[in-house]
């Protein structure tokens, strides 16, 4: 089954915002476009599970999400590249945070970047990236940063990004997690 076209889906946004240069340099097949909202049955969630713990929601969670982040406008940018048989093989975002600094700026912060395993080797983590910059840099963003490990920061380097400071995180311990979740369901 070849991968569904951009224009028959229901996309996070708009699909011109991806340049055609990146699609132009992807393997024969292979299509990069915004997120769907029935790629929870392509298999967005198992993809993100290269990176870190991506339990399943549901398709009704999904959808819930998909649909309050294109809600919050010119906000959340996530892209995927489909493979041939209309499988998800590589997904990113970058979001835009509106800052009082630099006469009101957006700053475009690049995360969850994932590859099938399977596809290594064909460039489309550096397509991701070279999508989600442009995405930034057109929304005009004055800046788009990223966190990586130390051992990602020569392909970082690569995509045009300098190593520039450190990151500092904090995890929120499980039980305030907990509360505050069950909390947020009430609002």
């Amino acid at each position: 089954m070849p991968a569904t076209p951009a224009s028959s889906l229901d996309l996070l946004f708009p699909a011109h915002l991806i340049p055609a240069e990146v699609q132009a340099q992807l393997p024969p097949g292979y299509l990069i476009r915004p997120l769907s909202s029935t790629d929870y049955q392509r298999g967005h969630l198992p993809l993100l599970s290269v990176l870190t713990a991506a339990p399943d929601i549901g398709p009704s969670a999904w959808l819930a999400r998909f649909h309050q982040l294109r809600s919050v406008s010119e906000t959340y940018y996530v892209l995927v590249i489909v493979d041939a048989d209309d499988r998800l093989v590589a997904t990113g975002t970058v979001f835009l945070e509106r800052k009082f600094l630099r006469g009101g700026g957006l700053v475009g912060h690049i995360e969850d970047i994932a590859v099938d395993k399977g596809q290594h080797g064909k460039s489309l983590g550096k397509r991701v990236i070279q999508a989600l910059t442009a995405v930034g840099e057109g929304r005009g963003a004055y800046k788009v940063i990223l966190d990586c490990s130390q051992d990602n920061i020569p392909f970082y380097e690569k995509c045009g990004y300098k190593h520039k400071e450190y990151e500092m995180v904090r995890y929120t311990p499980e039980d305030v997690l907990r509360a505050a979740t069950k909390g947020a369901s009430k609002l």
